[in-house]
């Protein structure tokens, strides 16, 4: 086993390995070459007898694309991912280990980290019916993933059936004839090592989530979770948010001009701008720090009135060219796409978010379009290159393609074991317009642009000249001043004929196959200014993150892995730790906390640098260099001899977690300073239980000498760094009691109108003597009101609802108007209809509701049309336009099959085309199969004979 595990279907434990447990010098190898059992061997069929094999693949689709390729000795047969894992809870964990100090955990610590895997329930019958087809199999070929978790899942799939046939392991990096043939062909051994690194990690990211997750439910809120990799990237999107809130702008001025070379000129006319005024550069947006001050003294800074009177005094002066000068340009060809890059791209050019990108890749690869799409490789194999080369030179000509192959190879931190790039399968590659009856929508954009990537990376580089202008000149008033331009110009486009890479939205660098043709000019030569236009600039802040963004820093930072990048970037959503505003990630208050907490008392865990280092270890196991158990021992316990800064130098995890827990004082951790305003009083966001919410001092003191204070209700949707003190002063002005609308006549009530935390209602006070259990009237404020507008009449409307319309002569039940979460409707007994407005609920009479119910009842697509909040483009992958509507549940968008609520920063005058083609493919992917009813089955049928392979 890969650890001398503890392993259990039920409540008992797999049998001791005979041989030495991984984290030893011994390094074990299991299922040796020939077969064998899992402790011994046991005989091969007879020579000359025909040899049934049980492949397990990870996938059902794998498995029915695979089976025709390998013929009738072969059954081919998925596992539908990992079979067991460690227990999810207490639930999970069998009753013999539930008294045991480890069992919270799924690790016994304190017997060389030995790993308790139990089999999920829902996956007991697979297990079942891969037993069932063991029995009529000769030998077992383990065809899971070619990467460490792959092999983690053939080791726990051999752990668990544990077969008395040979078992082979079967590794493939695309799904062809020739690849299934070939790989199950040239089989070999289980890698243990692969196993032993990948149950490290997953034991430490156990050993890190459930140390640490219930520190942050104590001292921030419950249900929150931190893990090795999600806090990293966290605090990467929180220390971005946080260098924007300190962002201070600064200005700055310079003059855009437009130059005239003559007549004979070509072009004629051509765009510069000032560049230096007596001999002093002029100042642009990189010459200013972050804290809106001058990073050297050595630029002029021009504001408005020196621009335009500089400006004036150019008008009709003489310019020439002061020098011309002109390079070639050479752009070399991109790499294949790697599984990071693809991730990147896809968003970049595709609006595809990680997940997207990934799900689609791995449609294309199970069902044999492309390679295998985890991977750090850049590398192509021969006859990838020779197809790549072949296709170019056919669709291009021979110019396109250079007379050596080119080889891409990579020095990646933290390289995974390495495969090929992703490039389309095949020893020759089908173009985009061969598959597109076969694929469509997501899938068949993502093939093309692999295609396209692949294709590109054979062909010739790009060549052209770029030309640096500088214009010289003086102005009435003496200054002497410089102009500047530069231009390219492409001569021949080589790759770029087939794959352009697109660039951030948020850089100013311009696309590779972008030109900017100026005149030939010579030194010397007279130029006139047609136009000087003083123009105004800002500084920004540094750019949020988007997925794309945020998987290259993680990269180039060496933190986790590509192949994981999707779901962590997935999970610190579903978290709530992020949102995201357009294609930006944007930090919740709740993750300043976190990342706060981290930081202040777990700051290893959290450093750039020690995760990467962590990596490098992790790695080293794999490797064989370097003991599981004595790592782990070192993490959790401590190690005093290990690298200074080190968690393990520090006394370990678990040291840390216990010693850290009483030093944090929650209230600091919950308290993220905001500003000082003019009476220095101090204002935060404190993230309470049910939510944040802003405070400051009020000077004053209640009756038991305790300081006041003032509070203010946070929107949901806005951003950290837009909470400037202006808007938080319009927040604080809402008075957190209420704004006092008067006496209720009846009651003698006072009615307050209030913001909260889901929009803006009215509410009454109810006395001091009220009986506990009283609960006060509230109603929602109407789309058309304001808390500052509303006055007592409207609220008494508001909280005399329900309203009783009438009764049902016919049931006797009576039919009530109400305003609810999702709009306004009608009630009798259990059911309801909606209302067109909301003014109705007070207008609506019994016959007018009698009639409504006499209506049949729609849902859906049968409901009454409306007209649509936003019309949009069509859908990239349906082809279908898409509108925003107003649903039940709030705004959605739909394509006429599938809707998607709009999310929390979306919003419908400003969401894009592509997000929105982005919520309908979440919405796609998360969708039930329909499942098919199942044919009737013969009587005499069993059960065994629907696996037996023909013979």
């Amino acid at each position: 086993m890969a650890t001398g595990t503890t392993s259990t279907e039920t409540d008992e434990p797999a049998a001791t390995p005979q041989k030495k447990a991984a984290g030893t010098s011994t390094r074990r190898k299991t299922a040796a070459a020939g077969g064998g059992r899992r402790n011994g061997t046991s005989a091969a069929a007879p020579a000359g007898a025909r040899v049934r094999r049980l492949v397990i693949v990870e996938s059902p689709t794998k498995a029915k694309k695979i089976q025709p390729y390998l013929g009738n000795d072969y059954v081919v047969e998925s596992s539908v991912g990992h079979i067991r894992d460690l227990p999810r809870g207490a639930a999970d964990v069998p009753a013999k280990y539930k008294g045991e100090s480890w069992a919270r955990l799924g690790v016994d610590v304190d017997n060389e980290f030995h790993p308790l895997y139990v089999v999920t329930p829902e996956k007991r019958s697979k297990v079942s019916e891969l037993k069932d087809l063991l029995k009529d199999a000769d030998e077992l070929l383990l065809a899971t993933d070619p990467d460490r978790e792959g092999e983690a899942i053939a080791w726990h799939l051999l752990d668990t059936l544990r077969p008395r046939i040979p078992v082979r392991r079967m590794v493939f990096h695309e799904i062809t004839e020739s690849a299934i043939r070939a790989a199950a062909e040239n089989t070999r051994e289980l890698d243990q090592d692969l196993v032993d690194a990948q149950e490290t990690r997953r034991i430490l990211d156990r050993l890190y989530g459930y140390e640490v997750s219930p520190v942050l439910w104590k001292k921030v809120m419950p249900k929150l979770s931190a893990g090795r990799v999600q806090s990293v990237a966290t605090r990467l999107i929180v220390q971005r948010e946080r260098e924007r809130m300190a962002f201070v702008s600064a200005s700055y001025w310079d003059i855009a001009a437009i130059m005239d070379a003559g007549a004979d000129a070509t072009p004629r006319q051509f765009g510069s701008r000032l560049v230096s005024v007596d001999g002093n550069k002029v100042a642009t947006g990189r010459d200013f720090g972050s804290d809106g001050m001058l990073k050297s003294k050595d630029v002029t800074v021009l504001d408005e009135a020196s621009a335009r009177r500089l400006a004036e005094n150019l008008q009709g002066r003489d310019l020439t060219v002061g020098s011309v000068e002109s390079k070639p340009y050479t752009r070399k060809p991109y790499a294949p796409f790697m599984t990071s890059t693809l991730q990147q791209e896809a968003g970049r050019k595709l609006r595809f978010s990680s997940e997207r990108t990934m799900r689609s890749a791995q449609r294309l690869y199970e069902n044999g379009y492309i390679t295998y799409m985890r991977t750090d490789s850049t590398t192509l194999s021969e006859s990838a290159i020779q197809a790549a080369r072949a296709q170019a030179r056919e669709l291009y000509g021979d110019s396109y393609v250079p007379s050596s192959p080119r080889q891409y190879t990579r020095k990646v931190k933290n390289a995974q074991e390495a495969h090929e790039a992703i490039r389309p399968s095949g020893d020759s590659f089908r173009t985009p317009g061969e598959i597109a009856r076969e694929v469509d929508g997501d899938d068949f954009r993502l093939y093309e642009l692999i295609w396209q990537r692949t294709v590109a990376s054979q062909m010739a580089d790009a060549r052209g000249t770029t030309v640096s202008i500088r214009i010289n000149g003086s102005a009435a008033t003496g200054e002497e001043v410089v102009f500047a331009t530069s231009g390219r110009t492409i001569t021949f486009p080589g790759f770029l004929r087939a794959y352009v890479e697109t660039v951030e939205d948020t850089s100013s660098e311009q696309a590779d196959d972008a030109e900017s043709r100026l005149p030939n000019l010579s030194e010397g030569q007279a130029l006139t200014a047609t136009e000087l236009t003083p123009e105004g600039h800002s500084t920004n802040p540094p750019a949020r993150y988007s997925e794309p963004s945020l998987v290259k820093q993680l990269e180039e930072l060496g933190i986790g892995r590509p192949s994981t990048y999707a779901s962590i970037i997935k999970t610190i959503q579903d978290r709530g730790y992020v949102w995201k505003k357009g294609s930006a990630l944007v930090p919740s208050w709740v993750a300043f906390s976190v990342v706060g907490l981290l930081e202040h008392h777990f700051g290893r865990l959290v450093d750039y640098d020690f995760t990467a280092a962590m990596e490098d270890e992790l790695d080293a196991i794999s490797s064989g260099n370097l003991t599981r158990n004595a790592w782990l021992t070192g993490f959790y316990f401590g190690d005093g001899a290990s690298a200074e800064g080190s968690v393990a130098k520090a006394g370990g995890l678990k040291k840390l977690v216990g010693v850290n827990l009483e030093e944090i004082d929650a209230r600091t951790i919950n308290s993220i300073p905001l500003f000082t305003d003019s009476e220095g009083r101090e204002a935060v966001v404190r993230v309470g239980r049910y939510g944040p919410y802003m405070e400051r001092p009020t000077g004053e003191t209640d009756a038991e000498g305790k300081p006041k204070s003032q509070r203010a209700n946070l929107p949901e949707d806005l951003p950290p760094d837009e909470l400037t003190e202006e808007i938080a002063e319009k927040l604080f002005a809402v008075p957190q009691e209420g704004r006092t609308l008067g006496t209720d006549p009846v009651t003698g009530h006072e009615i307050v109108a209030k913001e909260g935390r889901f929009g803006p209602y009215v509410t009454e006070v109810l006395p001091e003597d009220a009986p506990k259990k009283a609960k006060p009237r509230t109603g929602s404020l109407f789309k058309d009101m304001t808390v500052e507008a509303v006055t007592l009449d409207d609220a008494l409307r508001l909280l005399s609802l329900p309203r009783l319309v009438g009764t049902d002569p016919e049931s006797g039940a009576e039919i009530t108007a109400q305003n609810g979460r999702y709009g306004p409707y009608l009630k009798k007994g259990t059911d309801s209809r909606s209302l067109t407005s909301e003014e109705q609920l007070f207008t609506v009479t019994l016959d007018e509701a009698l009639e409504i119910y006499k209506q049949p009842k729609q849902r859906g697509r049968s409901a009454a049309a409306t007209p649509p909040l936003r019309e949009l483009g069509k859908d990239s992958a349906t082809d279908k336009p898409m509108v925003i509507k107003d649903g039940r549940f709030g705004p959605y968008v739909t394509d006429g099959e599938t809707n998607a609520s709009l999310r929390k920063g979306d919003s419908v005058e400003e969401i894009t085309d592509e997000r929105a083609s982005e919520l309908l493919a979440e919405r796609r992917a998360k969708a039930p199969v329909k499942k098919k009813a199942p044919a009737r089955k013969p009587a005499a049928r069993k059960p065994a004979a629907r696996k037996t392979p023909a013979k």
